[in-house]
C-alpha cells in the first residue's frame, strides 16, 4: 500500500470518497473539512474533523475523528497502528454492529509504518465514564463488563479464529515471545535495582520458568475469543441516555485471540487498588459470566472463569514490564506493577507457579 499523507486524508475529496465507499454519503458531496481540535496521546495523534456538505446529506456524519501514528515517537511510528487497522478491516466488518465505533477508512503502509483511521464521532451520544485515573461507579463497570461479554460472546470459539481472523501463536512464536520477555525483565530489573524486592525478582524468575507449562491453557484453543488487550475502562464509551446495551469499545491496537478473562484482569487487577477491586471484582465477574450465558456461550461454567481469571492476573504481571520496554511513562507502568502484584497475591496466583 502507498503512503497517504495526513494532509490528503483531511481533504474534502478524500473524505467524500471514503464516506461514499461506506454508503454513508449519497447523493450529497463533502465541500470542506476543518480541523476543530487535535491532541496527542502516548501512542497516537487524534484530530476532530468537521465536515461541510453540498446537496442532500442529512444522514452523513457532521464530524469524524482521524486517528494517526506519531512519526516522531522514538523508534518510529507505533507498530500497534497496523493491528488497529487490521481490526477495522478484518474483525469489525464480521461482527455485530454497535460494539466498536464505525470506521469509514483504514490504512496502513507497510514500507513506512504510517497509518490512519477515520472513525465515527460518538461525542453527542456517548461519553467516557470518568477521567483517568478515577474508576467508574459499580453500575458503570457493570455496563462495561457486559459490553466486553457481548464482544467476547460474538467470537467465542468461532471457527474463523486463527484461520481468516487473527492468528494462533505456534510453539516457535511462543518461544520467541518468552525469550523477548526474559530480556525485557532483565532490563526492567536492572533499571529498578533495589527498588525491586528479592521476592518479586524470584516471582518473575519462577514465572519465566513456568511459562511453557502455563501456555498449555492457550494451546487448547478452547473457550477462546477476540480480546481487546488494552481493555481499561477509559477505552469504553457509555451511552449518555443510559442504554444498557449500547456501550462502545475503542482503541483496538492490542487485539488478539486469547481467553476473555485477560480483558477483565487488565481492567481490574492492573488498574484498581485493593479496596475497590476486592469489593467490585467478584460481582463483575458474575455479571460477565451471566452475560456470556445470555449471549449463547455454553460449556463454560463460573468456576472455569474464576480459574482463567487467576491465570490471566498472573500473566498480567508481565504487562508493566512490556510497558517499560516500549517507553510508556513510569507513572503508568510503576503503578500498574504495584497494583497487579497486590491482585496476584490476593488471588493466590503464586500457587499457579508450582504446577
Amino acid at each position: 500500500m502507498t503512503t497517504i499523507p495526513l494532509s490528503e486524508v483531511t481533504e474534502a475529496r478524500y473524505i467524500d470518497e471514503a464516506l461514499r465507499r461506506c454508503g454513508a454519503l449519497d447523493p450529497g458531496r463533502v465541500t470542506s473539512v476543518t480541523v476543530e481540535h487535535s491532541f496527542a496521546t502516548i501512542l497516537s495523534h487524534i484530530f476532530k474533523l468537521r465536515l461541510s456538505y453540498e446537496g442532500a446529506a442529512a444522514h452523513a456524519p457532521a464530524t469524524l475523528f482521524l486517528k494517526a501514528g506519531l512519526p516522531d515517537r522514538p523508534g518510529g511510528p507505533w507498530p500497534g497502528g497496523r493491528q488497529e487497522v487490521a481490526f477495522y478491516t478484518e474483525v469489525a466488518p464480521a461482527m455485530p454492529a454497535g460494539i466498536a465505533p464505525r470506521c469509514f477508512d483504514a490504512h496502513w503502509d507497510a514500507d513506512t509504518g504510517a497509518w490512519h483511521l477515520l472513525l465515527e464521532d460518538l461525542g453527542d451520544s456517548h461519553l467516557a465514564a470518568t477521567r483517568w485515573p478515577l474508576p467508574p461507579t459499580l453500575a458503570q463497570c457493570e455496563s462495561i463488563v457486559r459490553a466486553r461479554a457481548r464482544m467476547h460472546a460474538a467470537w467465542w470459539d468461532d471457527p474463523r479464529l486463527g484461520v481468516t481472523v487473527g492468528r494462533w501463536h505456534d510453539d516457535a512464536t511462543s518461544d520467541a515471545s518468552m525469550k523477548a520477555l526474559a530480556g525485557q525483565f532483565a532490563r526492567f530489573a536492572d533499571h529498578l535495582g533495589d527498588r525491586l524486592s528479592p521476592e518479586r525478582r524470584d516471582f518473575h524468575a519462577r514465572l519465566l520458568d513456568a511459562m511453557p507449562r502455563l501456555m498449555a491453557r492457550y494451546h487448547t484453543h478452547r473457550h477462546m475469543t477476540i480480546v481487546q488487550g488494552d481493555a481499561h475502562v477509559w477505552n469504553c464509551f457509555l451511552p449518555k441516555a443510559g442504554g444498557a446495551d449500547d456501550a462502545r469499545l475503542f482503541d483496538w491496537d492490542s487485539w488478539r485471540i486469547d481467553v476473555g478473562s485477560d480483558d477483565l484482569a487488565y481492567m481490574m487487577a492492573i488498574h484498581w487498588y485493593p479496596d475497590l477491586r476486592r469489593r467490585f471484582e467478584k460481582h463483575l465477574l458474575d455479571c460477565y459470566h451471566d452475560e456470556l450465558l445470555a449471549r449463547g456461550v455454553r460449556g463454560y461454567d463460573r468456576r472455569a472463569l474464576h480459574e482463567d481469571y487467576r491465570l490471566s492476573v498472573l500473566w498480567q504481571t508481565t504487562t508493566p514490564i512490556h510497558q517499560h520496554a516500549i517507553d510508556i511513562p513510569s507513572v503508568i507502568w510503576w503503578n500498574n506493577f504495584e497494583r497487579v502484584h497486590l491482585a496476584a497475591a490476593d488471588l493466590g496466583c503464586r500457587e499457579l507457579l508450582a504446577g
